[in-house]
């Protein structure tokens, strides 16, 4: 394991957080009408995404513990490279289905309590 994996770790965990603290208790019909929330939702969605797609780099079965994080890393491309035809539902889903599970999982690599 390098010296990056934990930061890297932790740096989606901490994304992750903040994005369903963003999402909140927000409706779908909140998150399209808030450009300012989607704008923040997004740059969580893309760091946790790199993260994620960074960690394995040195540990490959890290890809089996963290099964979430392979959404992670699609929604991250799709923003980066699909911007301009991004479906609001998929990246709100994702986020309030999808990040609750990968922190946990996040956490029990970093050897946090959930």
């Amino acid at each position: 394991m390098s010296e990056r994996l934990p930061k890297h770790l932790e740096d989606a965990r901490y994304a992750a957080s903040l994005a369903l603290r963003f999402l909140g208790g927000r409706t779908l019909a909140d998150y399209r009408e808030d450009e300012y929330l989607r704008s923040a939702l997004e740059r969580q969605v893309e760091i946790v995404g790199e993260a994620c797609r960074r960690a394995p780099d040195d540990t490959p079965d890290l890809r089996q513990r963290l099964p979430d994080a392979a959404l992670a890393i699609g929604m991250r491309n799709r923003i980066a490279h699909g911007y301009d035809t991004l479906d609001h539902a998929v990246v709100f889903n994702t986020v309030g289905l999808s990040f609750a599970p990968l922190i946990e999982a996040l956490e029990r690599e970093l050897g946090q309590p959930s």
